[in-house]
């Protein structure tokens, strides 16, 4: 399609709104598209907002590939419809519903809620803003089918989305994800939704809340394996900060709950904003989203900095290097000091019966693979997204999952929540703190324990941004590069093995031997090489942006050698980013 065809096509989705049966906020907004802005209302119509596998994210706004009220309610009247025809056998279907911080997630909550409620589904609505781990509890303590969060999780506040839950609490796959895609694609006229229930339906909706979180908490209170060393360490000093998101209440109440005393707060920041106003993006990756936390834990001198993204699944901190000085750990680092604690107290507790297991995502550290190799712990590998991670848990009934995690700043401990949870990571991470005080250690210095012991891994996470409807063609030109010109060499060390997860195939160079991936097909590549690196590219299932996930690692004989280590290790890591023309 050329360019006048598409602005044509575009002119006329656009004209149909306006004549459609829609808000008339929303039609102004239209008018003003067509008469002032070309290219946002290309960008607002050119195709519709895809309903993907998890669910539904974008840019708020009027138009077919916006966030609103009508692109949600079709996808939640498509989820309705799949869910009467999915469990015929019940009287009740229930679902339950959260929301974060973002502007227009409280409409697009209650706008869901009504939609349920009037197709004849109880809803358990929470009555104020709530971490997307308390959705997953909450699904599988109501024993409901299905349950709903409206968050863009760490995106720019520019958007929201809306991820769709299944029965077990965890992210909808295969095979509810396509058919639930199947039902929403079938709604196409906003007359097909009822987004108005009648008296009786409302009696549908129930508004939940406190009595949920303290259920919650106290659930997370019995994962804590050191209460006797919190109690000798409890004026650890914490500063937390929600990022102006849903962890601002929990994530100090449930740190008050394993007994910590002094968490400071960083009061700018603990008011729920869906602008951020204090950052640039709201994603504890972002070591600028971090910087007020930062500044107050020098101030105070504290151990420790906690920051949660808007939606409190992602926790990301910073602690004192050996100059005292406060730096940021990745999600690796994170996951390596995480795992190494609750593993080793599992161990140390005769708590390992040789039945329970671990979950990480191919993109993670293998780091995490050496720590839970000391323990002969069972390990599994799945695609990235945390919802592979639920799938292990809900395969497994009758193994015990310890723990699970992402680079992405997400872990999870027990199985009561089947999703990532900063609430819980944020308790954890605070008594392995402790723990390591304990032995008269910094978290810093356990971390180079962790090195010594296991091979320092080091890891960078690198993205190219490409925006719009050519940004999308050119990611994909990139993947099928990549595809039909595998390279030989990266930083001068050769490819040894490539796994191609869209294929299917693992493909050993030397030997030209391929076998076969068994995990779900995704637009992901992997190179092995010969020196061990690894690199990792996949395009952002959420964002315009195709990623490269860098891992380099070199024994490290003594702490001494630790800072020598670091510098040819980032080294590395430029050298390999130069070589693939991504810096």
């Amino acid at each position: 399609m050329n360019n006048s065809d598409l602005l044509s096509t575009v002119k006329e989705k656009a004209n149909n709104w306006l004549k459609g049966n829609y808000d008339e906020e929303t039609k102004k907004q239209v008018n003003s598209l067509l008469k002032n802005d070309q290219d946002e209302l290309i960008d607002a119509f050119y195709k519709n907002l895809e309903f993907g596998t998890g669910g539904l994210r974008g840019v708020m706004g009027a138009g077919t590939n916006r966030m609103n009220i009508y692109t949600l309610g079709m996808a939640t009247q498509g989820l309705s419809n799949y869910l009467l025809k999915q469990f015929t056998n019940l009287d009740k279907i229930k679902v339950a519903i959260a929301y974060d911080c973002r502007n227009n997630s409280k409409l697009f909550a209650e706008t869901t809620a009504n939609i349920f409620a009037a197709n004849g589904i109880s809803v358990y609505l929470f009555d104020s803003l709530r971490p997307t781990p308390e959705l997953s509890f909450a699904i599988r303590h109501f024993n409901c089918q299905s349950g709903i969060v409206i968050t863009a999780s760490h995106n720019p506040k520019e958007y929201n989305g809306y991820k769709v839950y299944w029965e077990d609490g965890g992210q909808i796959i295969a095979p509810h994800d396509v058919n639930i895609i199947n039902e929403v694609k079938k709604i196409s006229d906003i007359n097909d939704i009822k987004f108005h229930p009648n008296k009786s339906q409302e009696n549908n909706i129930t508004l939940i809340g406190e009595e949920v979180d303290n259920i919650y908490l106290n659930k997370i209170k019995d994962l804590s394996l050191s209460p006797d060393i919190i109690k000798k360490h409890n004026n650890l000093k914490i500063v937390y900060t929600p990022i102006h998101g849903t962890g601002v209440k929990l994530v100090p109440d449930i740190l008050k709950k394993f007994g910590f005393k002094n968490i400071y707060n960083v009061p700018e920041q603990d008011i729920n904003d869906g602008n951020f106003p204090t950052v640039k993006s709201p994603n504890p990756e972002e070591a600028e989203a971090l910087n007020m936390a930062i500044n107050k834990a020098c101030e105070i001198d504290a151990d420790i900095v906690l920051a949660t993204d808007p939606d409190g699944d992602r926790v990301g901190i910073a602690v004192k290097d050996n100059n005292n000085k406060f730096i940021l750990l990745n999600g690796n680092q994170t996951g390596a000091l995480l795992f190494n604690y609750i593993i080793s107290q599992w161990h140390d507790k005769n708590k390992l019966t040789g039945n329970e297991f671990m979950v990480k995502t191919i993109v993670t550290s293998e780091l995490l693979t050496q720590i839970t190799n000391k323990y002969d712990l069972k390990y599994f590998d799945v695609l990235t997204g945390f919802k592979y991670i639920a799938n292990i848990i809900k395969l497994n009934p009758e193994q015990t999952f310890i723990c699970g995690g992402e680079e992405s700043y997400g872990y999870l401990a027990g199985d009561f929540v089947r999703d990532k949870d900063a609430v819980m990571a944020c308790a954890l991470i605070a008594e392995a703190a402790a723990y390591a005080q304990e032995q008269r250690k910094t978290v810093y210095e356990t971390l180079i324990d962790i090195y010594k012991e296991f091979g320092f891994y080091k890891e960078k996470l690198t993205y190219i941004v490409k925006k719009g409807k050519s940004g999308a063609a050119e990611i994909q030109d990139i993947m099928n590069n990549f595809r039909s010109s595998s390279p030989e060499k990266i930083n001068n060390s050769k490819v040894i093995l490539v796994k191609d997860y869209l294929s299917q195939k693992e493909t050993n160079i030397s030997s030209g031997k391929q076998s076969e991936i068994e995990l779900p097909k995704s637009n992901v590549l992997q190179f092995f090489l010969e020196d061990g690196s690894k690199i990792s590219v996949r395009p952002s299932g959420t964002e315009p942006k195709i990623k490269f996930y860098i891992s380099v690692n070199q024994k490290l004989n003594s702490i001494n050698e630790f800072e020598e280590t670091n510098i040819i290790l980032d080294k590395k890591i430029q050298d390999i980013s130069k070589s693939l023309d991504i810096i």
